[in-house]
């Protein structure tokens, strides 16, 4: 019953035009290969009708195109197929045509077993396409081989891939040793000769500290001040005289007085210091200034008004012996600017004071020049003329009545008219003469108007230099108590004492500054290099 059907489909696949001559398989691979696509059908079978296993296999082929495989999936499924025997009409046939037998085409070992050529058949065939029978053979002995040792394509990668990792470490052990020479070379080295240096060679300096603060006299306004009782801590006022001595202490100035007075530069030229601290003993100013910069430091704390300094020398007698000179010489300073101070503002003020008396012995010796070319008391004189033209005038006026009244009568009087006549005329000419005095000038003199004017100028101008005289022995004695306010005291509130332990240097912390130090410069090295380098390989 089932030759029958094999025979019938075997003569359709002989008339299907799209046939190939591969694909004349044997009886029983028939149902295998026999199953066209309805797009390999022909013209010819478009009437015919298409049995159970051919509609199946056409729906597993309409499924397999619904999965959206890519065409390179594709062409692997065909050469899968091929490789195994199969026979398959389409690339989606192909893919039918694998998993019907059991086989994922698009199984990461099966595709890397097509790519190598490997090939995974269990049946084999000879060349004439039909089935050989598999039985044990006697193979002659020049025939003979060993078992392969060719590995298996999954193992032969596991293989390749512990190579890669196997150079991937060794690289790795490469870089890093590199790495670590160099972290050596230009990190550990140094810091280990710092360190040694610090630890071994460096000589040890002993710091002594010392506080100071400049103070101001505030005492009352009496002249006397306050006393010692009126010092007052005044930051604010003294901040710059402050300044002034913490800037004299770091000059040069400062430091050829303390060599001079002490031998600065003999202490620091010892042969017992070690190199890289001493001092050469021919050495200039400026290298001596410049180590006495270093082992001499100065801190103003504006807030306080403290001045606070820190000397190291090799010896901590002579430390405390150097820090005691400086001091010294800021109190000189100190002294030396308060009395600029003081002098500059009494100065001023007596400068006023001999101006304002020059100007007042001037205007007295005018009102002496004056009332010597004059009478004594021009205004008694001009009251006296005044009151004299006064009762002339009321003379003048009760003659001139009686004139009148003789003139009124019908027959007046000739010898009493005249005679009035005559005194109405004296006494006209002695008002006018008096007038005169009043307001003309005389030979040689000027009137007395002029006079008294001229004399009351200068005697306004003698007042007004009474007063300017008196303001500036005010602005004196003003100026001398401020001048007294401005004395400036240095008061040592932390005497210098001689240390008993080394201050410096500080080994520890020194080391791992310069462990920070070369590590930071290697780091630095490093990426400026690498990134001239990517940008020379880009």
């Amino acid at each position: 019953m089932t030759t029958k059907p094999k025979a019938r489909k075997f003569r359709i696949r002989r008339n299907t035009p799209s046939a190939t001559p591969s694909e004349a398989a044997p009886p029983d691979r028939a149902d295998q290969t026999a199953n066209p696509t309805p797009e390999a059908a022909s013209p010819g079978q478009s009437g015919q009708v298409s049995s159970a296993r051919e509609m199946a296999a056409s729906q597993d082929i309409d499924e397999i195109r619904k999965e959206g495989l890519t065409g390179r999936q594709l062409r692997m499924a065909r050469r899968m197929a091929q490789k195994h025997g199969l026979a398959p009409v389409s690339d989606f046939d192909a893919v039918r045509l694998l998993r019907k037998k059991g086989i994922d085409p698009f199984q990461r070992i099966n595709i890397l077993e097509v790519v190598t050529g490997g090939t995974t058949q269990t049946e084999a065939q000879d060349d004439t396409g039909q089935e050989r029978v598999q039985l044990p053979q006697t193979i002659p002995a020049d025939r003979q081989t060993l078992p392969s040792t060719d590995l298996s394509p999954s193992e032969q990668r596991a293989a390749e891939i512990m190579d890669i990792q196997r150079d991937i470490a060794r690289r790795r052990q490469r870089k890093l040793l590199l790495l670590l020479s160099r972290l050596t070379a230009f990190i550990f080295l140094p810091t280990l000769i710092a360190g040694y240096y610090y630890y071994a060679v460096a000589t040890p300096m002993y710091a002594t500290k010392s506080e100071f603060l400049i103070l101001t006299a505030d005492g009352g306004s009496g002249g006397g001040g306050g006393g010692l009782g009126g010092l007052l801590p005044s930051q604010f006022a003294t901040g710059q005289d402050s300044i002034a001595t913490q800037s004299y202490l770091q000059s040069k100035d400062a430091m050829l007085r303390l060599d001079t007075d002490l031998g600065f530069r003999a202490h620091f030229s010892q042969p017992h210091i070690d190199p890289i601290q001493r001092l050469d003993p021919d050495a200039s100013n400026e290298a001596a200034y410049k180590l006495y910069k270093k082992y001499v430091k100065l801190g103003y704390d504006p807030t306080e008004g403290v001045i606070r300094m820190e000397l190291s020398t090799a010896d901590p007698e002579v430390s405390a012996l150097f820090s005691q000179r400086l001091i010294e010489y800021a109190e000189e300073r100190v002294d030396e600017l308060s009395r600029e101070k003081r002098l500059d503002a009494v100065k001023t003020a007596e400068q006023g004071l001999e101006e304002a008396k020059a100007e007042r012995r001037a205007a007295q010796q005018r009102m002496v020049r004056l009332q010597e070319g004059t009478i004594l008391d021009p205004e008694g004189e001009i009251a006296g003329i005044r009151q004299l033209v006064s009762t002339v005038e009321l003379q003048l006026q009760e003659k001139q009545l009686a004139l009148d009244i003789q003139l009124n009568n019908t027959r007046p009087n000739k010898a009493k008219v005249d005679a009035l006549t005559s005194e109405i005329e004296v006494l006209r000419t002695e008002l006018n003469k008096q007038k005169a005095r009043l307001n003309q000038a005389t030979e040689g003199a000027s009137s007395l108007a002029s006079q008294t004017a001229e004399i009351q100028m200068a005697q306004a101008d003698l007042a007004t230099a009474d007063l300017v005289l008196q303001a500036a022995l005010e602005s004196k004695r003003l100026s001398e108590i401020e001048a007294n306010k401005q004395v400036r005291y240095l008061t040592v509130s932390v005497r210098p004492v001689a240390s008993q332990d080394p201050s410096y240097p500080r080994a520890f912390e020194n080391t791992i500054l310069a462990f920070l130090i070369f590590a930071g410069i290697y780091l630095m090295i490093s990426l400026t290099a690498s990134i001239l380098k990517e940008q020379v390989s880009s």
